[in-house]
């Protein structure tokens, strides 16, 4: 059996990685987990920025990547907010600026929106992912690749 020596589309593999923001921030980061993250390389699973960074490395090999937002989230759609009605919404929920609300998108897909304003009768919900807009740093180390001893 032939063995894969560089991810390729169709492998699956195993990446650990740290992410951080600009300013140093770490956002996510699979060794706090303890647990590196699985996926099938060109599937759509991953951001196109990160799965195309992992696309010919090897085991055991480590970069570091920088994406900007068309490699990652997007740019912040200035289209993509709503507003409802506190009713909406019950009596115990934490309405705060900064929270995030779960919502049900017409297809009944789920998602997560950000409070970013809240009025008299109404609260302002960002719908953007919350990393849309921003430009992303990964440290990539490739611990596996299904299928290869």
């Amino acid at each position: 059996m032939e063995t894969t020596t560089t991810a390729t589309k169709g492998t699956t593999v195993k990446v650990h990685y740290r992410g951080t923001l600009d300013d140093g921030t770490e956002f996510d980061s699979s060794y706090t987990r303890g647990e590196p993250i699985g996926f099938t390389l060109g599937s759509g699973e991953m951001i196109d920025g990160f799965d195309a960074a992992v696309a010919g490395m090897a085991v055991g090999e480590k970069k570091t990547i920088r994406l900007e937002p068309s490699e990652a989230y997007g740019d912040v759609n200035p289209n993509a907010f709503t507003t409802l009605s506190r009713e909406a919404f019950p009596e115990d929920f934490p309405l705060q600026e900064g929270n995030k609300v779960p919502l049900t998108g017409p297809g009944n897909e789920q998602f997560v929106g950000t409070i970013t304003t809240i009025d008299e009768g109404s609260i302002n919900i960002d719908l953007n992912h919350p990393m849309a807009g921003k430009d992303l740093n990964f440290e990539l180390e490739l611990v596996d690749i299904e299928g290869e001893e």
